[in-house]
């Protein structure tokens, strides 16, 4: 009886490790069309300071509640990734329903540097840590930068969240399959 639930247990072993071809995986095209089946919520996360910036994201997640933390994924050639770690803190503005054109607008790399680029949108600098919350959204969120962590080519920023808000929406903005979505918060399960 041992024997068999050894030897079955090393098949399933096998069968997890990667083979030789797998080894060499190419995330493109395969791993960007498998997470397209992934719904994100769309961010726009923001740093202030002298080297204030912008920036649409969807990897970002909670992480603990005691303490609070939360994370997010930033690509180390990225003007944000420089900005975050200059401020040593960041704010996360979640976006609403109907905020479309606020999450290109800071997708798009040809706006203007600096705070220049919140020009075009109505914000408020956070009392603690001066990174814009931008008006309208969902929720907002102001995080201490508490530790950077390798990620390959991005870095995993890990913030403490020193402050939260609330906006008045029900409505969120989703990312699936490569395009935007709504989704109605007040549709809960009963």
């Amino acid at each position: 009886m041992g024997d068999e639930r050894e030897s079955s247990e090393t098949t399933v072993l096998k069968r997890l490790r990667p083979s030789p071809a797998r080894r060499g995986f190419s995330p493109q095209p395969g791993l960007r069309q498998v997470m397209a089946q992934f719904a994100t919520g769309v961010t726009v996360l923001t740093a202030g300071g002298e080297d204030a910036h912008g920036m649409t994201a969807n990897a970002f997640s909670s992480v603990s509640l005691e303490p609070p933390m939360v994370l997010c994924c930033v690509s180390k050639a990225a003007r944000m990734h420089s900005s975050i770690t200059t401020a040593g803190a960041f704010g996360v503005n979640i976006l609403a329903a109907g905020q479309q054109d606020l999450s290109k607008y800071f997708a798009d790399w040809r706006r203007p540097d600096g705070l220049a680029q919140f020009d075009a949108v109505g914000w408020t600098p956070g009392a603690h840590t001066g990174a814009p919350l931008l008006n309208g959204t969902l929720a907002w969120l102001e995080c201490e930068l508490a530790e950077t962590l390798e990620g390959g080519d991005h870095s995993i920023f890990l913030g403490r969240v020193v402050a939260t808000s609330r906006g008045t929406g029900d409505h969120a903005l989703v990312f699936y399959g490569g395009g935007y979505h709504e989704v109605d918060g007040r549709a809960r399960a009963a």
